[in-house]
């Protein structure tokens, strides 16, 4: 059976705070109602100083979702591991754990965005000695033993729910994150389909003696809307799906590799390149069938009216899900 997420980035160019405050009570509501008809995981991640509202906090998200749900994890995909204070940032997975009862995981990154890093005040050229020292100082912080942190002697508490530690993959496309996953012994989760780089990460693990594993995306992982009439929701909804495509592709540079990217201007040219898809739910069981290894629903891409967006969540849980079960 396919793994099933659903994603909410809560993107809204045209959002008032009133407005944006119905849409995050949309999506945990949404939230919800995935966790009771049975779909994995809920997907979110950060980005900062966006003018289309692009969520800056998804540990908050995190934690709300857990307190409106039982069952479904929540992935964060991804943090950008060197704009976070270590310590705090162990403290505040630890007590994400503890209350959704280890469903909480995390994928780290060191992000693409220069800008991001100055409006926190963080050097870009140090990202990567930052993310080494966060992913180490989180492992040792979630032992609950102390430990040696810039000099002093420190201790964080209370100890994570999931042991050893809660579900952590380093995420990247480079070979820098593939050696630092495998010196640590965290997985690692490639932003593509990158066979080279799985390979590279296992020869690494192997020089280090770590154990680990790779969670890569496929070739083609979609990010879908579910609709009993693909040709109308894209006349009616394709501007959202295109607004969030052109955002995002406008941060990436050359060597920055994704499975979502886009590199379409216009709406009939994002339909043709298939990152983003409108299909009805036959079309949604057949992925599945056809051997798709997960099924991502976007529900509220680019700020989608809600009333669109539930549409697309009740035909994927009332529609395909059943039938992925069978």
């Amino acid at each position: 059976m396919a793994f099933t997420v659903v994603r909410f980035n809560l993107v809204d160019p045209r959002a008032t705070p009133e407005s944006l405050s119905a849409r995050y009570r949309t999506a945990l509501e949404m939230a919800a109602y995935a966790d009771d008809h049975g779909v994995d995981t809920v997907q979110t991640e950060e980005h900062h100083g966006v003018g289309n509202n692009w969520l800056p906090s998804p540990f908050v998200f995190a934690g709300s979702v857990f307190g409106a749900t039982r069952r479904i994890a929540v992935t964060v995909s991804a943090i950008i591991g060197p704009l976070y204070d270590p310590l705090r940032l162990a403290e505040d997975i630890a007590v994400l754990d503890l209350i959704g009862a280890g469903r909480l995981v995390t994928v780290a990154g060191i992000g693409y965005r220069p800008d991001e890093y100055a409006q926190q005040g963080v050097e870009w050229t140090r990202r990567g000695r930052l993310q080494d020292e966060l992913l180490e100082t989180l492992l040792a912080a979630w032992t609950g033993e102390p430990f040696a942190y810039r000099g002093r002697t420190v201790r964080v508490t209370p100890r994570p729910y999931t042991s050893p530690h809660p579900l952590l993959l380093v995420g990247g496309s480079s070979r820098a994150a593939a050696r630092r996953a495998a010196r640590l012994g965290l997985p690692l989760f490639p932003s593509a389909y990158l066979p080279d780089l799985e390979a590279y990460y296992h020869q690494q693990r192997v020089e280090y003696g770590t154990e680990g594993f790779c969670m890569m995306p496929e070739a083609e992982t979609p990010l879908l809307h579910i609709a009993e009439d693909p040709d109308r929701a894209w006349a009616e909804y394709g501007e959202y799906f295109l607004h969030e495509a052109r955002t995002y592709s406008s941060w990436q540079s050359s060597d920055i590799h994704s499975a979502v990217r886009s590199a379409a201007e216009t709406v009939d040219g994002l339909r043709a390149e298939g990152v983003y898809r409108i299909v009805t739910p036959d079309a949604c069981v057949a992925l599945a069938e056809g051997g798709a290894g997960s099924l991502v629903l976007h529900p509220l891409c680019g700020g989608i009216p809600v009333d669109e967006g539930w549409r697309s969540l009740r035909l994927f849980a009332e529609r395909v899900l059943p039938r992925l079960k069978d």
